[in-house]
């Protein structure tokens, strides 16, 4: 639940005005609706979104039969007696606000009472665990479905080492998982509503658990846990089965706000990497700050499976408040692009290094970084991410994501490189000839020349540089010009036989 007035100025920065407000701003705003009649009668909430309404006057009647407190409108046309008489707040939506965007953020803010516009704010499940504790007299503890910690209750009655352990960690500590599956816990939680008792171990600092899944018809989405000595028995036991199934709705209202501010958060980061948006203005709708930042391109896969592993980073990647979250994240067809503010390349490998630490341990993450760029710049900067990205897939897994402007020349060479396996390298010419011969006579004129070239015709150095002696250079650059025309005078034609041995022999 928000204000009215929080809603005004946080809908303010998406093109929407206050029109007319005939009472006070600090109205408290719970619900929000669209106009439609189900039951027999109007659908009734704080907050209506006039989505077809021809007037103000056609809103504000809309409104008055939901009784909402405030209307969202789109056509402004300057009539505002009807609005004050009904006592009904006007904001009128800008003509390119599109409503799918803005339903987004209006059902994220009046429904999880968002502390921040740009991020997922806390949900009420830490008041919903004290609750639960309260009506079951043992200490709470609410995890997800992957028996990571979501919240816990402030009341410690009944808590005891194996919980300290588990809140500290934000996990159960893998003996203690080792010894839940043991017990049959999670084979439970995964087919049965009823709660479950363990009993105590005080090998394990368990002083005894009841347990019940959290379940949204027959997906689980987590459990919440009582600690105990002894089963619990009515009505605590009920208690508990009804704080379940609330704290169900909470998760699926969290899920549901956190996925459609995935995908505006998504449009507009595609729309700044595309330069079809206002650069200076969409950042500043992302809660980026001014100056400039790094394009990072992600791809991830656990063993052959790549889809679930992507969705994870990027689900990753967008997890946690918005203002706690340094980047904006987008996902484009295979990869996880995200803008990250800052100038140094230092900042976008710690963002990569601890991404792939959130990720499951087999997973194989790559990624590239383009230049810093400002806001107008990011078409650019997203293809030098992308090239950085294909020249990390090159690399050992394990090694650090390129980033543009310190592997410039390798990506040069990588293009190179590409272009030679299309097969546009020349199959005639000196070093189409010198590699022929190599091959046919199991010479290694190819790799002498390139040597002596990187050793700007230095004979010693390219005998170092191959590991023979430097009288063994020239002997071969002499046997050289028997096999073909070596313009080892000619300035061009030097640099153009050192690009194609480097593009041609990969390194």
């Amino acid at each position: 639940m928000i204000t009215l007035d929080r809603l005004v100025n946080v809908l303010g920065g998406y093109g929407v005005q206050l029109r007319v407000c005939p009472m006070p701003r600090s109205a408290e705003l719970g619900s929000v609706v669209l106009h439609e009649v189900a039951g027999g009668g109007p659908v009734t909430g704080d907050v209506l979104l006039a989505v077809g309404a021809r007037s103000v006057d056609e809103a504000v009647r809309w409104a008055v039969s939901a009784r909402a407190t405030a209307v969202l409108v789109r056509d402004d046309d300057g009539t505002a007696s009807s609005a004050e008489a009904a006592g009904v707040a006007v904001l009128v939506v800008e003509p390119a606000v599109r409503w799918s965007e803005l339903a987004a953020v209006v059902y994220g803010l009046v429904l999880e009472g968002r502390e921040t516009e740009s991020g997922r704010g806390p949900t009420d499940l830490f008041a919903l665990a004290d609750s639960l504790a309260e009506s079951t007299g043992g200490a709470v503890t609410i995890e997800d479905a992957l028996a990571r910690v979501l919240a816990y209750s402030s009341r410690q009655g009944g808590a005891d080492p194996a919980r300290v352990a588990t809140i500290m960690g934000r996990q159960a500590s893998e003996r203690l998982h080792e010894f839940f599956s043991a017990r049959g816990v999670f084979a439970h939680l995964a087919t049965s509503d009823d709660p479950l008792f363990v009993g105590p171990d005080d090998d394990h600092g368990l002083s005894g658990r009841m347990v019940v899944a959290v379940r949204s018809g027959r997906e689980l989405m987590g459990s919440v846990w009582v600690s105990c000595r002894e089963p619990l028995v009515e009505p605590e036991r009920t208690a508990l089965a009804d704080g379940a199934r609330t704290v169900a709705l909470h998760l699926l209202r969290s899920r549901a706000s956190a996925d459609l501010e995935r995908q505006v958060e998504s449009d507009l980061v595609i729309r700044l990497l595309d330069g079809s948006a206002d650069a200076a203005a969409s950042a500043s709708r992302l809660g980026l700050p001014q100056g400039p930042m790094r394009v990072i391109a992600v791809q991830a896969s656990i063993d052959a499976e790549r889809d679930a592993a992507l969705l994870l980073a990027f689900e990753r990647a967008t997890a946690g408040f918005g203002w706690s979250r340094p980047g904006r994240s987008a996902l484009a067809g295979n990869t996880v692009y995200t803008l990250l503010p800052g100038e140094q390349a230092t900042a976008a490998r710690t963002w990569v290094t601890g991404l792939r630490a959130a990720l499951p341990d087999r997973t194989t993450v790559t990624a590239g970084i383009s230049k810093s760029a400002t806001a107008t710049d990011l078409p650019a900067a997203r293809q030098e991410a992308d090239e950085c990205l294909a020249l990390h897939e090159s690399k050992p897994a394990d090694s650090e994501p390129p980033a543009y402007d310190e592997s410039w020349d390798e990506i040069l060479l990588q293009r190179l490189r590409t272009a030679a396996r299309s097969g546009r390298t020349p199959d005639r010419g000196p070093i189409a000839e010198l590699r022929r011969h190599d091959r046919a006579h199991a010479t290694e004129y190819a790799s002498t020349l390139r040597a002596w070239l990187e050793a700007l015709g230095d004979p010693a150095a390219a005998g170092l540089r191959l590991g023979v002696h430097e009288n063994t250079v020239r002997y071969r650059l002499r046997k050289m010009g028997e096999v073909t025309d070596l313009p080892l005078t000619d300035a061009r034609k030097r640099l153009a036989m050192m690009v194609e041995l480097a593009a041609v022999d990969g390194t």
